[in-house]
């Protein structure tokens, strides 16, 4: 898309800055979380996020673990890689979701609400999911399958028809 050579994303953190080691990288990866998550808060479109803060684990809080790992059973979630490298694009997502070259739309998945951010050319999702006048950041992943990515298009474009139609 011509739109992404204006919205630059920011730059990756990588372990290999860190010497390799683990913990310093994790560490490092969490200050930037408490910098955008904590400290400042995104805000979508008007309205200042809230955050999932339990459980704590490690002293960190709840959404900082869904978003740098991967799993289905929550206690038992597994850092990623990938996700670390990309703390800094939820909040920037977020704060930019008026941009022309996302996609925002919502959905509901095991009874809730969601607004879910794709980066299309990046493969890269954000989920915030919607409470009560509020919205929390829940997640966010590089969409690795291709028919993943059709799935989520198809979501997009439905919802978006659905809209103009009404």
């Amino acid at each position: 898309m011509e739109e992404n050579k204006i919205f630059k994303l920011p730059d990756l953190i990588l372990l290999n800055h860190y010497g390799g080691d683990f913990k310093n990288f994790l560490n490092a990866v969490y200050d930037l979380f408490k910098a955008d998550f904590i400290d400042r808060k995104p805000v979508f479109r008007g309205m200042r996020l809230g955050l999932k803060k339990h459980p704590i684990s490690e002293g960190k809080e709840a959404t900082f673990w869904h978003i740098i790992s991967e799993g289905n059973d929550e206690k038992n979630r597994i850092p990623d890689l990938r996700r670390m490298e990309r703390i800094k694009w939820p909040a920037y997502l977020i704060n930019n979701s008026k941009h022309p070259c996302l996609k925002v739309w919502e959905n509901r998945r095991e009874n809730k609400n969601n607004v879910l951010i794709f980066h299309e050319d990046e493969q890269y999702l954000v989920i915030l999911r919607k409470g009560n006048g509020y919205l929390l950041p829940w997640t966010a992943y590089l969409i690795e399958h291709n028919a993943r990515k059709r799935k989520l298009l198809k979501e997009y474009e439905a919802y978006k028809n659905a809209k103009s139609a009404q």
